[in-house]
This record gives C-alpha cells, structure tokens and sequence, in this order.
C-alpha cells in the first residue's frame, strides 16, 4: 500500500499529545478524590472495570489513525493483464558498434538478434525502433506491423558518440505518442509539464529494451533519464553487448556511411573510415542503475547466441499493467465504525451518578 498525500500522515504526531492529556485528565479526576477513599474504590473496582474504562479512549484514538490514514489518499496498487503492450528497442549505433568482436560485427548481430525478437512477438504486441550515437531518433514508431519492423532494423546507421540518456528519452517519446497515459519526456530545452510519478510498485504496459557496447560520454545522465521512466512507470531493460577483447573495426559494417555524417553529423570522418580498435567500454554500473530505477534487469552479452538468450529471456510474453486503485473509503468506514463503537461503550460503560 502507498499514499498519495504522505504528509497528511504528519498529523498522527498529534495522538501522542492526546493521549498525554488523557493520562493527565485522569490523574486529576483521582487527585479530587482523598486517598483513604479512593483506595477503597480500587479495591472494590475489579480489574476488568478499569480496563473497560479505557477502552472508549482507545476506540477513539484508533478511529482518529484510520481517518488520517484516509485523508492521506491510500492506494492498492492491482496487476491486471494488457492487452495493449508497447515495446521500445532502443539499440546504440555509435561507430563502435563497428567492431568485429563479434561478427560480423556487434551491430549486424544486434539487428539478427532484434529481427529474431520481432518475429517471435505475439500480433497484438507493438515495437518501435529507436536508434542512438550522439542523439537519438525514432527510426520507427511502435507498430504490430512487422515488415516495417524488419525493414527499420534493415536501415539502420551509425554515428558518433554514445548518449544512452537521449536513447531513453526518445524511447519514452515514442511511448507517448500511442500510450496516453504516458507523458513525453522532458528536457531544459522542453521543460513539458510537471509529472506526478506513479507510485513506487505500479507499472504502465510498456518496456523499454536498451541495448549499448559503450557508456554514456553524450547528453543526458542515463539515471537523470531512467527517473523519468520510472515516474511515468516504464521498466527498462538493459543489454550490455561486446567482449572484453573488443575486435577491428568491420569496414563492412556501413559502408554507406564512412567519409560522409550520418544521422545529420558526427559519422566516421575521413575518406577511408576510422579502422581502429574496440575495446569493450561498457559501463556496466550504470546500466544496472538504469534497470534497478525503472523495475527491469540489466543483462551482459558477449556473443551473438547469448544475446538471443537475453531476447528470449524478456519477460514480454505476460506484461502486466499495475492500476492504482486509491482505497479512502475503506479507511473512512473503519474510522467511522470504530468512533460509534468507542461512543456506545463510552455510553454503555459510563458511571451510575
């Protein structure tokens, strides 16, 4: 259980000084009474009377706890299943996505693996495609069609540098746009408006799966960004793909694309390329912060079978949504239940004049 409005709970504060009040009420309700004859009372009094004196007061205090539990807004937080379920792979084409560690090269086999993923989806899932080096870009909006699927992992380019934030942030853009529950990202260029973060345990129908061979060194922090999914609800998935070794650079890898920028700048430079060597740069620490924010797993890949694996591994064929179900009412019915009960004993209870 949660609350929505957890500072309303600084009103139970209160009760320690109500039941002060009461102690001292009634040390001074037995000093108006001489000590020969109040002895006399609490012998003649059996332990059960002086117990159910008290009890009116506890129903009241207890009444008192369960009204501010619900003005404190609690909510139930209910897993039902979806039937509309959005996954985002979000996958890094920087130039070290080039290399041959794994081969052909970290890059063909992420996309073999994504295709593979796609085609063992169930119809009614849709996918989107984003790609990030520098920036990130929606290749390909969340869709059921999956020829378009193929054809976005067919087409994708690399670029410089690794902004694993900015792939999350566009991965949760490309949410937004078919998921009206979730808002868009936010950014100091775009601001957007205030998000009131779903509360801790309660998911929305959406996975973001983010595949990288490097760490971040553009953009956003990635746990400045995997903070805005958690607050929208989305769970992300995080894939660290390449050898320690590293490998060549694979002059096959994009061809297209050596000497000239890809993606509107930053590609390789130069008229032959950059064939140097990669190295395996993963940033494996914040990768797991990622997913542990956001209620997903990180995962380590270093061949092409072991990232099918992890493909097969998601836990996409039973995405649940968590509805949060706010549940004052019944707080209010237990206050109101316990106060008349603690009248009708203080009534029923009360000393013959």
């Amino acid at each position: 259980m949660d609350v929505l409005w957890p500072t309303s709970l600084l009103f139970l504060v209160a009760l320690p000084i109500l039941v002060i009040a009461y102690v001292r009420a009634q040390r001074g309700r037995r000093s108006g009474v001489r000590y020969s004859s109040l002895s006399l009372v609490r012998d003649a009094l059996p332990g059960p009377s002086r117990l159910r004196r008290h009890l009116p007061f506890v129903g009241f205090l207890l009444a008192l706890v369960a009204l501010i539990v619900a003005f404190a807004r609690p909510v139930a937080i209910l897993s039902v299943p979806s039937n509309q379920t959005t996954i985002v792979l979000a996958i890094d084409v920087s130039r070290s996505m080039c290399s041959s560690d794994i081969p052909p090269s970290r890059l063909v086999a992420a996309e073999q693996a994504a295709e593979s993923f796609v085609q063992s989806q169930g119809s009614a899932t849709q996918i989107g495609i984003v790609a990030f080096s520098g920036f990130g870009e929606v290749v390909q909006a969340p869709t059921s069609d999956r020829q378009l699927l193929l054809a976005a992992l067919a087409s994708l380019a690399t670029g410089r540098r690794t902004a694993i934030g900015t792939g999350l942030l566009t991965s949760i853009d490309a949410i937004s746009e078919i998921d009206p529950n979730v808002a868009p990202s936010s950014t100091d260029a775009r601001p957007g408006n205030p998000v009131i973060p779903v509360p801790q345990g309660a998911y929305a129908p959406d996975i973001v799966v983010l595949l990288t061979d490097g760490a971040n060194n553009a953009g956003p922090l990635p746990i400045d960004a995997a903070q805005q999914a958690a607050d929208r609800g989305i769970r992300v998935y995080t894939i660290g793909f390449g050898t320690a070794e590293g490998g060549d650079f694979d002059p096959a890898c994009a061809p297209q694309f050596i000497g000239r920028e890809p993606f509107g700048g930053g590609g390789f430079g130069g008229s032959g390329g950059n064939q140097g060597s990669f190295r395996r740069g993963i940033d494996e620490d914040t990768l797991k912060q990622v997913a542990d924010a956001t209620g997903g797993k990180y995962y380590p890949a270093e061949s092409a079978d072991q990232l099918k694996q992890v493909f097969a591994q998601l836990p996409t064929n039973l995405i649940t949504k968590h509805e949060v179900v706010e549940i004052s009412v019944g707080f209010v019915g237990i206050g109101a239940a316990l106060a008349g009960l603690a009248f009708l004993l203080g009534r029923a209870w009360r000393p013959l004049p």
